[in-house]
């Protein structure tokens, strides 16, 4: 069960990459907020098809739902607009991973603030994340001709 957990995550992941570059094509073409608009109506529809034909239950039940959590749709729509902006000025690489760590480190206060500690293990994880991506940004930014006669 873990191994499928880490092969559907690995596989969302990958989606979140098209998804961005889906929405910045949305974007270009009719402007940010109404791709992202776009974007949640195409969603609310394709959630509504699936659910009718997997039989969930429609109707929606609002008991016991923190007021909290419908920020989720608002922090999505700032994603969605976000990303798309930035897909045209940053490489899909560099945005991915600059996402990623936003990700971790927001990851990291939530686990502090929900059971008071961070282990040491994931802190230096993050700081091997932060180095390599320091390290791609310095090998980037020489000129092709320097980095390819090193390595030859």
């Amino acid at each position: 069960m873990f191994i499928i957990a880490i092969l559907v995550s690995i596989i969302a992941g990958g989606l979140i990459v098209f998804t961005r570059i889906f929405n910045f094509k949305m974007a270009d073409k009719m402007g940010l907020f109404q791709g992202a608009s776009i974007n949640y109506i195409a969603g609310l529809l394709f959630s509504i098809i699936l659910a009718l034909f997997l039989k969930s239950d429609l109707t929606p039940s609002f008991q016991g739902i923190p007021t909290w959590a419908y920020l989720g749709g608002l922090f999505g729509v700032g994603v969605i607009v976000l990303s798309s902006y930035l897909t045209k000025r940053v490489s899909s690489f560099y945005l991915t991973l600059l996402i990623f760590l936003g990700q971790l480190a927001t990851g990291m206060v939530i686990d502090y603030f929900i059971s008071g500690d961070v282990p040491l293990s994931k802190i230096i994880g993050g700081v091997l994340v932060v180095i390599g991506f320091s390290y791609n940004l310095v090998v980037d930014s020489k000129p092709d001709h320097e980095s390819y006669s090193k390595a030859a």
